[in-house]
C-alpha cells in the first residue's frame, strides 16, 4: 500500500506554503498552488512526491523572479544570476525565464529602452558609457544598438545636457582649468574627445561672463 496524505497545514512564517505529512509525520512543504490538488488520505508515491518538489521548484523559481521584477525592472541576464544565486537548477532558470518572456513581464529592448531614457532624464551620458552599462546588464549588442539608434539624440545635445549641472561649479575658473576640468568630466560620462571639446568651447562662451573675475 502507498503511503497516504495524513495532513495539510498552512505554515505559519510562510501563509503561501503548505506542510505536508505522510503517514503521520512532516514530509515536504509545497507552494500553495502546487498542493492546491491534495487532499487528506490521498494516496501518494515517491514518483507523485519528486513530481510535485519539481513543480514546487519551478514555482519558487517564478515567485523569485516576478518579486525580483517588482522593485525595477530587469534585464533577462539580471534575473539569471539571481536566480542561480539561488541555487535553482539550469533547467528551472531557463523554464522560469521563458515564462516571463512570454507573458511579456521580461523584455529585453523595453528594458533597454527604459534603461537609456533613465539615463537621459538624470544622468545624460554617452553613447559609449551607455552601451557599456547596457552589456553589463547582459544586453546583447544587436539589442543595444538597436536602442541607442532609436532612443539617443545628437551626442553633442546629449553633451550639453550632461554638463549643465556640473558646469555651475565651475564658475570663476580660468580657461584651462574649466577646459580640463568639464573636458574629464565628459570623458567620464563616455563622450569623445570631438564632441567634449565642440561642448566645452560652446560652454566656456555662454558663461565666459561668470568665469571672468572682475578687476578691482
Amino acid at each position: 500500500m502507498s503511503p497516504i496524505i495524513t495532513a495539510l497545514t498552512g505554515q505559519k512564517r510562510n501563509p503561501h506554503r503548505v506542510n505536508v505529512f505522510v503517514d503521520g509525520e512532516y514530509a515536504f512543504s509545497l507552494a500553495k498552488i502546487v498542493a492546491a490538488w491534495l487532499e487528506v488520505g490521498q494516496e501518494i508515491n515517491e514518483q507523485r512526491m519528486a513530481t510535485l518538489l519539481a513543480e514546487d521548484q519551478k514555482e519558487q523559481a517564478l515567485q523569485q523572479a516576478i518579486r525580483l521584477i517588482q522593485h525595477r525592472p530587469r534585464s533577462q541576464s539580471e534575473v539569471r544570476r539571481n536566480l542561480e544565486k539561488h541555487n535553482f537548477s539550469a533547467e528551472v532558470i531557463e523554464e522560469t525565464l521563458s515564462r516571463l518572456v512570454s507573458n511579456g513581464l521580461l523584455d529585453d529592448r523595453k528594458f533597454a529602452s527604459l534603461w537609456v531614457e533613465n539615463r537621459l532624464t538624470f544622468r545624460p551620458r554617452g553613447q559609449r558609457a551607455l552601451a557599456y552599462e547596457l552589456r553589463q546588464l547582459g544586453i546583447t549588442d544587436p539589442i543595444i544598438q538597436e536602442t541607442l539608434e532609436e532612443t539617443l539624440p545628437d551626442e553633442e545635445m546629449l553633451a550639453y545636457a550632461a554638463a549643465q549641472k556640473y558646469v555651475r561649479k565651475l564658475v570663476n575658473l580660468e580657461r584651462q582649468d574649466f577646459y580640463r576640468k568639464l573636458s574629464n568630466f565628459l570623458a567620464r560620462r563616455g563622450f569623445n574627445y570631438e564632441t567634449a571639446a565642440a561642448v566645452v568651447e560652446r560652454l566656456w562662451q555662454e558663461t565666459a561672463g561668470e568665469n571672468t573675475t572682475p578687476e578691482s
